[in-house]
């Protein structure tokens, strides 16, 4: 990204504290992640560092202000099958992402993108590393088998511990955390605050915007998932509120921008976390090795470490959900496959944008479609064949309304009167006031009667606002389905 490692390691000390004491999550763990890559380099490349910083304490201010305006509750609207189909997502994304460090290819710049990521591995088979891989996999081994013998230690501190101490007694040639970055140095950086003037609000407002977008719905997506994974229920305003001030913090001490870490998340479940204590011992523990203990740290074997996040992608797939899923409706299963596959190929924020889209087109369509039933016969004998019974069944909507001209436009030519049974009609909006304008226009060209029975508040306030009442009359607004039938008999004899 163009950062110094010491940023990230700043970042996850201060906004994983920050966040987990003031944040929503029982479980989250926050600090810098992946999906920031592209945006922390563009904004470094084009402003400098002092400018990330700024874009990230705005941010930051931007954060805190959606979660005191109780903005968080828009992701109760994702629906099951985006998250499920984003998780199995991320899941993949994160064991492709460890491969090179597992198998020991060597390779010094990973593409970000799946495909790309897939074809560097394809061209790099023949730098395969036994060594890194026999320490990667003996790590895989003791994080599966580690939990049948105690459960009280998690079963990746024993492997990082027991691959590092291996490591070093057989002096084999891997990669670990000091060769990978060099120049790493302990330390704890000094409080700087960046020089905000309208010039600088003027160029970092968007990168800013784009930071808290991305880092608000990663972080309430992250929390989505290990409420799925922990069995708790996260507050995400307040999520809203900590992620902010998390960033506000990162921001002063010239950190990176931070969001809720899925896979740090999940890992933080996997070992037996239930509360934010266990987060904040992770910023504590990740604070004693900065200061303290990095050189030990720097021994670690890179493969030990790609082992436990392949462990946790394996983990994060809801394996029953997806077979659930799979044998639900046809939209689901589309939307499940569809956030996936763009997870995969893309990100997390155009497969949750494409997948929301969907699911509204979705829905509307099912709501269309159910909108209009109708009634061939009724009970009133004293009904005429010229008269014509429409029940209408939920919102009545823009997506809903020009179906009802499609169904009854033939009603009105042949038929002296049309009634719209309305009792299960909870909604209206401004589109369906202007269908039933040209119904009733329609209606009054072939000299057909058109009658309302049983309006609900809502319908009935919109149509008496848009002055439609007024000039259909009163009396073509009735109470109940006979009283309707009784007028159209009166008016026909």
């Amino acid at each position: 990204s163009g950062a110094s490692p010491e940023a990230g390691l700043y970042t996850a000390i201060l906004a994983g504290f920050t966040a987990a004491v003031l944040g929503g999550s029982a479980t989250q763990v926050t600090g810098p992640t992946g999906a920031f890559v592209v945006i922390v380099y563009g904004i470094i490349a084009k402003h400098g560092l002092d400018g990330l910083i700024t874009a990230t304490l705005l941010a930051g201010i931007i954060l805190l202000i959606m979660g005191l305006l109780k903005l968080g509750s828009v992701i109760r609207y994702v629906p099951f099958p985006i998250t499920v189909g984003f998780t199995a997502g991320i899941a993949v994304t994160i064991f492709t992402g460890q491969l090179n460090d597992f198998f020991g290819f060597g390779i010094a710049k990973m593409p970000a993108e799946f495909v790309e990521k897939v074809m560097v591995y394809a061209e790099n088979l023949n730098k395969f590393s036994w060594q890194n891989f026999a320490i990667g996999a003996a790590a895989l081994l003791i994080i599966l088998v580690w939990p049948k013998i105690n459960r009280q230690i998690p079963g990746s501190l024993v492997a990082i511990i027991v691959t590092t101490v291996f490591v070093q007694l057989m002096g084999w040639p891997v990669a670990t955390i000091g060769s990978r970055f060099a120049n790493l140095s302990g330390g704890f950086p000094p409080l700087r605050f960046p020089n905000i003037n309208l010039d600088t609000l003027r160029q970092l407002i968007q990168p800013a915007i784009t930071i808290a977008i991305l880092g608000g719905i990663e972080s309430l997506l992250s929390a989505v998932v290990a409420d799925g994974m922990a069995n708790t229920r996260h507050d995400s305003s307040q999520e809203l509120i900590g992620q902010g001030a998390a960033n506000i913090v990162s921001s002063l001490f010239g950190g990176l921008p931070a969001t809720g870490a899925i896979a740090r998340t999940a890992a933080n479940i996997r070992s037996g976390a239930i509360s934010p204590i266990a987060a904040v011992v992770h910023s504590v523990t990740v604070l004693l090795i900065t200061v303290l203990f990095l050189p030990y740290a720097k021994l670690i074997p890179m493969a030990a470490l790609a082992a436990i996040l392949i462990t946790v992608s394996r983990n994060m797939v809801e394996v029953n959900e997806i077979k659930k899923l799979l044998k639900a409706p046809k939209t689901d299963r589309l939307l499940l496959l569809t956030t996936f596959t763009l997870t995969v190929v893309f990100d997390l924020v155009v497969a949750i944008e494409v997948g929301i889209v969907m699911a509204a087109i979705f829905f509307m369509k099912q709501m269309a479609d159910a909108a209009l039933i109708k009634e061939h016969s009724v009970t009133d004998k004293t009904a005429l064949d010229s008269v014509a019974v429409y029940r209408l069944n939920g919102p009545f909507f823009f997506a809903a309304a020009e179906s009802l001209i499609q169904s009854i436009d033939h009603e009105v030519v042949e038929k002296e009167a049309i009634i719209l049974e309305m009792q299960r009609v909870p909604a209206i909006d401004a589109t369906a006031v202007n269908v039933l304008e040209k119904l009733a226009k329609k209606c009054r060209e072939h000299n057909t009667r058109l009658f309302f029975v049983h309006l609900q508040p809502q319908p009935a306030e919109v149509l008496r606002q848009a002055g439609y009442m007024e000039e259909l009359g009163e009396e073509f607004f009735v109470t109940e389905l006979p009283e309707a039938l009784e007028a159209c008999s009166d008016l026909v004899n």
